[in-house]
């Protein structure tokens, strides 16, 4: 059976860290572009970073530029997402999706290209 299975969300304070883990099951993420993105209560979902997994292209949205990095294991089962320097408006849930890789091409941080999602881990950054 094929799953996302996301982990590593929690509560932290403002200026703390959290490394999310987006664990595939059931396939490789070969081929792959893997997204992670977030929603707030009340508020569309919103790309946050996705990575090639051919080649390992990274794509960050500019909120959160220079706080974040996504990579991936040489396996090729899991894609981290490292969140430093958290701020509130980091609080949201947080989803990993796929979508087949356009080789080539950067990979894309809309979620409608996206068409296979975990359940998602809840990340509250509050002091």
């Amino acid at each position: 059976q094929l799953a996302l299975v996301e982990s590593g969300g929690g509560l932290v304070q403002p200026g703390g860290s959290l490394r999310l883990s987006c664990a595939a099951s059931g396939f490789i993420l070969d081929y792959y572009a893997i997204g992670w993105f977030r929603q707030a209560p009340g508020k569309e979902r919103e790309g946050v970073s996705c990575i090639n997994s051919s080649h390992g292209s990274t794509n960050y949205d500019d909120s959160v530029k220079g706080r974040f990095t996504i990579s991936r294991d040489n396996a090729k089962t899991t894609v981290y997402l490292q969140m430093n320097n958290l701020k509130p408006e980091d609080t949201a849930a947080y989803y990993c999706a796929v979508t087949p890789e356009v080789l080539f091409s950067p990979c894309k941080l809309s979620s409608q290209d996206y068409n296979y999602w975990g359940q998602g881990t809840q990340v509250t950054v509050s002091s």
